[in-house]
């Protein structure tokens, strides 16, 4: 009787305290959501410039339990170079998944890959991430549409990627399609859009990524949160040549009023791992590229309480 009564009592207080500790998670900053529903290959746009549709479609990440009837939404981009990927590469998924456990509404996108070289030209890497901003603007526009189907807050939208993804965030709300044409001396670039966040961009997350000219930093406030490699060699963390990283970006926020945060990995490359591998990624990558999330995570969630 007295072994039954306290198998009892054991039973509630396990219990309590899992619903205590349930009840002391935050949204959007810890994994308050067991299970995520992923909606797969909705298209975005019905004008693919590229003529393919795999590159208008996108996944959508939402919690299964989650009833909030306004959510902030993450796009994520994948990287590649502007020349490889999809939005099933790489850590894509797993901050996809993991934010939306968090309580983010979380698309991840297919967008245009070049066909030129933008690996080894740098203007055709200035180009492809032209392409990419339309059509991550394209996907924005998508969701201000369906903003009551998705329960999206519209005041909350994060650009975030990695690599390409990440370059093609930044310059997406830093820089316009005139500034991109023009460092190229691309034709007709002056009669292209000057504007700035056109789409009113809350945040960036950028992992590995890099702004091409670091006095674009001046034309907007947006708040940007970035992880990368000390040792990176493929998006060096400092200035290599137009190129100019997640340091370089940090030391300029101040001076430009941007609230920002830098996590760098000491002695990792790209992607965060000890040799870059763009097709496999260990367990401890794997590790890290959580760890990044949870740090970009943090820094969401102090950001929007500010507002």
């Amino acid at each position: 009787m007295y072994n039954s009564f306290a198998g009892i009592c054991c039973f509630f207080l396990v219990s309590i305290s899992a619903f205590s500790q349930q009840d002391s998670k935050l949204r959007y900053k810890d994994l308050v959501f067991e299970s995520v529903i992923i909606s797969k290959n909705i298209k975005y746009t019905t004008h693919s410039p590229s003529g393919k549709e795999k590159y208008s479609l996108l996944d959508i990440y939402e919690a299964k339990d989650d009833n909030n009837t306004l959510r902030p939404l993450i796009t994520w981009m994948h990287g590649g170079g502007f020349k490889y990927g999809k939005k099933t590469s790489n850590g894509t998924p797993i901050w996809s998944k993991t934010f939306a456990q968090r309580g983010y509404v979380c698309a991840a996108i297919n967008y245009r890959l070049s066909k030129k070289k933008p690996l080894r030209k740098f203007p055709d890497l200035v180009e492809g991430c032209m392409e990419a901003i339309q059509d991550v603007q394209a996907a924005i526009s998508f969701f201000k549409k369906n903003s009551d189907k998705y329960r999206i807050d519209t005041n909350h939208i994060i650009l975030a990627g990695n690599s390409a993804g990440a370059i093609t965030a930044l310059q997406a709300v830093y820089s316009s399609q005139y500034d991109l044409a023009k460092m190229i001396n691309r034709e007709g670039y002056d009669s292209l859009d000057r504007s700035y966040n056109s789409q009113n961009v809350f945040a960036v997350i950028s992992f590995w990524g890099a702004i091409l000219d670091s006095t674009w930093l001046q034309n907007a406030k947006v708040p940007v949160v970035m992880v990368h490699g000390s040792k990176d060699k493929i998006v060096s963390p400092e200035s290599k040549g137009p190129v100019n990283g997640s340091k370089v970006i940090f030391r300029n926020t101040t001076t430009h009023g941007i609230p920002a945060a830098l996590k760098l990995y000491d002695g990792f490359g790209h992607e965060l791992q000890k040799s870059f591998n763009p097709l496999w990624a260990g367990s401890k990558t794997k590790k890290r590229w959580l760890e990044a999330g949870q740090f970009a995570a943090d820094f969401l969630y102090e950001n929007m309480n500010r507002h």
